[in-house]
């Protein structure tokens, strides 16, 4: 795996305070290094800057955001969302069909709750997932065929699809980090690559109280500590106080020198982070006991089910983009259905059957959720993995696993204010490979974008300080949702 996995897991690590180059007036990193370092470089001027140039040029941001379901592993589209129940069971699976709200339309038995309201998402059959594999799980998350670390030595470098709306467009408010991942391993999400280590996902684990569950998902009765939100052994918010004010004295005396003006408009994004870190709205928003009891139960004790009321949690509270990583396992994911004997997946029986419920669960809970709170238009809910899975059952020597197959995969849409009832795209008559309207990574990216007011045509520079545009292979926002 590339040495880049390995850097700091946090936001704001493209700052490196802790490398020596002295304090000089003339330059202005230096200031800002030993300024953000002093309070804890939890800082994000930048990010705030970033969305106040867009508001002054005139692009609409709105109050838009995303929550990626990611369902680490791979699902299968077969026992999901497209079954082919005439076919032989080597082929169809072991599960069952059952109709929808869309009339002529079946899903998966086990995704009962999703059927009763199918009218409010639409199903995409027809995504083509080439060159996808998993750790890292960054081709479909970045939008990018070239995305692929294992077979690209700079694969890890093209930016999140959520970190590029991070730099195009920031929070919704200024009080919170734009784009945040709960994940099971880091090579799980895609990160900030060209951008800068700042457009890096803040970890949501190290902020909230959840529970912790094993490599097979049971219960270890014990839970994460919001470790983030806690002052280092010694420092209280006096001693920030005083360093904010440290910090204040030298930006005045670096900006007597600076002649377009930038330090001044600094003072005022950097008071803003410094806000966010000791203010409430981001401690709140991350503590789940500040949840109503009766919210709490409706979506129940599983750790994705808390994960996925915290998402809901944080875009009320102004994150525009958060990724769940529903995995149990740290390796391939827990959705990796191999069913490879005296391995920890499982096939479909034994693997994916137990995850179909929760996952129905939180899905249609947190559909309704936004609804009856008026934020469904506003919020786009993409629930996917990395690829399908082969067509015929039992490879590996298991009875009813599937490998990989990144040839065509399924995936579910809902909210967003988007056009929804409705399936896109088909594959053929045994699930093997897209038989009507290709829909590539750049299409998903650029449908995305256009949700939450991004430029298509935007650009970005890479480590050659070359212009690559952000969405790929002429992509497109899918028509037949807007």
């Amino acid at each position: 795996m590339p040495n880049s996995f390995h850097h700091a897991d946090h936001a704001f690590g493209e700052l490196r305070p802790l490398e020596r180059e002295g304090l000089a007036i003339f330059s202005r990193r230096n200031m800002l290094k030993a300024g953000l370092a002093g309070i804890g470089a939890l800082s994000v001027p930048e990010l705030l800057r970033l969305r106040a140039d867009a508001a002054q040029q005139g692009r609409s941001i709105g109050n838009k955001s995303v929550i990626l379901l990611w369902m680490t592993g791979g699902p299968s589209h077969i026992d999901t969302w497209d079954p082919k129940p005439h076919r032989p069971f080597m082929n169809r699976g072991p599960f069952s069909p059952i109709s929808t709200a869309m009339p002529g339309t079946i899903i998966c038995e086990h995704l009962p709750k999703q059927a009763a309201m199918l009218d409010k998402f639409t199903l995409i059959r027809s995504v083509d997932p080439k060159k996808s594999s998993h750790q890292p799980n960054q081709v479909i998350q970045t939008g990018h065929r070239d995305a692929a670390p294992r077979v690209n030595p700079k694969g890890d470098r093209y930016p999140a699809i959520a970190s590029i709306c991070a730099k195009f467009r920031g929070a919704n408010h200024p009080s919170m980090p734009p784009y945040v991942a709960f994940m099971k391993h880091r090579s799980h999400v895609a990160w900030g690559g060209y951008l800068g280590r700042e457009f890096d996902p803040f970890i949501g684990n190290k902020a909230a109280i959840l529970p912790e569950l094993d490599l097979l998902g049971k219960p270890l009765n014990r839970t994460t500590g919001a470790d983030v939100f806690r002052l280092p052994l010694g420092l209280d918010v006096d001693r920030l106080q005083n360093r904010r004010s440290l910090m204040t004295d030298l930006d005045r005396i670096r900006s007597g020198l600076d002649q377009n003006g930038s330090m001044d408009a600094l003072d005022q994004y950097g008071q803003q982070a410094f806000d966010m870190m000791l203010g409430r709205r981001a401690q709140q928003a991350f503590d789940l006991s500040r949840e109503p009891e009766n919210s709490r139960q409706r979506y129940g004790d599983h750790l994705w089910c808390q994960q996925t009321l915290l998402a809901r949690r944080l875009v009320e509270a102004g994150v525009s983009f958060v990724t769940l990583d529903l995995s149990y396992h740290t390796a391939s994911g827990t959705w990796d259905n191999h069913g490879i004997p005296g391995g920890v997946y499982g096939g479909i029986s034994k693997g994916l059957k137990p995850l179909l419920p929760t996952f129905d669960h939180l899905l249609t809970t947190l559909v309704t959720d936004l609804e009856e709170r008026g934020l469904l238009d506003d919020v786009l809910i993409i629930g996917m993995g990395e690829f399908g899975r082969t067509p015929n059952m039992g490879t590996q020597k298991s009875l009813d696993g599937r490998n990989h197959w990144p040839v065509v995969m399924s995936m579910c849409l809902a909210g967003g204010g988007l056009r929804h009832g409705q399936v896109i795209g088909a594959s053929d008559n045994i699930g093997g490979t897209i038989s009507q309207r290709p829909v590539t990574p750049g299409d998903l990216a650029a449908t995305i974008y256009r949700h939450m007011g991004v430029p298509l045509d935007a650009t970005y520079l890479d480590d050659r300080g070359r212009p690559r545009f952000i969405v790929q292979e002429n992509g497109q926002p899918l028509p037949e949702l807007f």
